[in-house]
């Protein structure tokens, strides 16, 4: 997805206001939103991260 995209940026901010991301994650998620190519495949990225940072 191109960040630089109006529709995108705003995903990427209802996604951080709904989740209640700290600085962190908000960096996480805007560097795996350059390598999505969905609005879910983001989400999923985001899980998968959340997931491999706890163990």
């Amino acid at each position: 997805m191109n960040i630089n995209d109006a529709s995108v940026l705003e995903m990427i901010n209802r996604l951080i206001v709904s989740n209640r991301l700290n600085k962190n994650q908000i960096l996480q998620l805007v560097n795996l939103a350059s390598i999505s190519c969905s609005i879910n495949e983001l989400e999923e990225n985001m899980e998968w991260e959340t997931f491999k940072s706890k163990y």
